[in-house]
């Protein structure tokens, strides 16, 4: 009995150990898996599968040249140079120009019959492999592989999509806020900051469209939305167009300059002010009288030049009045200029007065600057009722 308790401890200590180390090899797998997609780890797995592949290019070629052509070759090339980095890549083209002389001279001469290794399969072959070496030097100079370039994009835009949403406003309120980049791009040059000061009585809403358009402004748009950010609430209303307008030079971009519109709204009285710094003017809507009044500030493009003064103009929403800011390609194009702009945004407007705006900013945008090739953006603040006092 002593001898069989012995054999099934020694049988149970080499499972165990087994499964200790198929799990370790497991993990081991995942982690590199993992760290290759991410971009983090060794591509060596990458460049294995693609030298397995030459060898069976190869073969097929030999055994019928007709279906599997010699110029075959070039999809692990075009492979490689999505998916390795330079140093292997090299050793992988190096592979692919063995196994294309070996074809060149197991096939015969290309005069002697079709499915040859012709002097045009070889200018394909090095065509694709010169432009795979010189993607892959350029993403090894960024620093980002073509595994996290897509997922980092995404991210960026998701960003920007986030930072532009509005807080919750109380009861007797409603915002709304439609963006449409230029040519159905994902990335704009217009964004929005906003938040709620003064324990929650007050509403900073900041739209600003940044020089350029879709994604050639995406980045600097990305960037100034969060510098914006952090400077709104941070600052008194008063100062955030000075502070923000000082930022904007220290960058010494190029296309360094922006248009903005800082709204502050008292959420308790409906009082407001409104900073402009070279931005279109928001349009208010009176409930009482049915029509809409330009509300513009006095201030320069930010970015332009320092000591820049941005004076507000004052206003109040009572009961059924609607604020609309937007950004100019909404209202100015080559054909239109700015009054004609303004004036049909607010005839199409004038139709959901009687029905209210919840939902209308988007069809605004379609109805007005549906194939504009400019970025897009329109806010809407609408007092429905009477607004409760919020809690002190």
């Amino acid at each position: 009995m002593a001898a069989g308790r012995e054999r099934r401890a020694a049988a149970d200590t080499l499972t165990a150990r087994v499964k200790k180390q198929w799990h370790r090899a497991r993990v081991g797998v995942r982690r590199a898996a993992v760290d290759y997609f991410r971009g983090d780890g060794s591509d060596w797995i990458a460049l294995a599968g693609l030298l397995l592949t030459i060898p069976l290019i190869f073969a097929a070629t030999l055994a019928n040249s007709v279906w599997f052509a010699p110029s075959a070759l070039v999809l692990p090339i075009v492979a490689g140079g999505l998916l390795l980095r330079p140093a292997s890549l090299l050793g992988l083209y190096a592979a692919a120009a063995t196994a294309l002389i070996v074809e060149a001279v197991q096939l015969g001469p290309y005069t002697e019959g079709a499915s040859r290794v012709t002097p045009g399969v070889v200018l394909v072959v090095a065509a694709c492999g010169f432009f795979g070496l010189v993607v892959a030097q350029f993403r090894s100079r960024v620093g980002v592989p073509w595994r996290r370039g897509g997922t980092m994009l995404f991210d960026l835009r998701e960003r920007i999509r986030v930072q532009s949403q509005l807080p919750a406003l109380p009861s007797g309120w409603h915002r709304e806020m439609a963006l449409r980049p230029a040519g159905g791009q994902s990335f704009s040059g217009d964004f929005v900051v906003a938040a709620r000061t003064n324990g929650g009585r007050t509403l900073e809403v900041v739209l600003t469209d940044v020089s350029g358009k879709g994604m050639d402004a995406g980045s600097r748009a990305l960037l100034l939305s969060g510098a914006f950010g952090g400077l709104l609430g941070s600052l008194p209303p008063h100062a955030f167009l000075p502070a923000a307008n000082g930022y904007l030079l220290r960058q010494e971009w190029q296309e360094g300059f922006a248009t903005s519109i800082h709204l502050v709204l008292d959420l308790d009285s409906g009082d407001y002010e409104l900073y402009s710094a070279g931005h279109p003017p928001g349009l208010q809507l009176s409930a009482g009288s049915g029509r809409w009044e330009e509300k513009a500030g006095d201030g320069p493009l930010l970015g332009v030049y320092d000591g820049a003064q941005f004076d507000p103009v004052k206003g109040s929403l009572r009961p059924g009045d609607v604020l609309m800011l937007f950004t100019d390609g909404l209202v100015e194009t080559s054909d239109r200029d700015i009054v004609e702009g303004i004036d049909r945004l607010t005839g199409e407007a004038d139709r959901y007065v009687a029905g209210g705006f919840h939902g209308a900013a988007w069809h605004l945008i379609e109805a007005v600057a549906k194939d504009v090739n400019d970025d897009r953006a329109l806010l809407l603040i609408c007092r429905e009722g009477s607004t409760a006092a919020l809690p002190r």
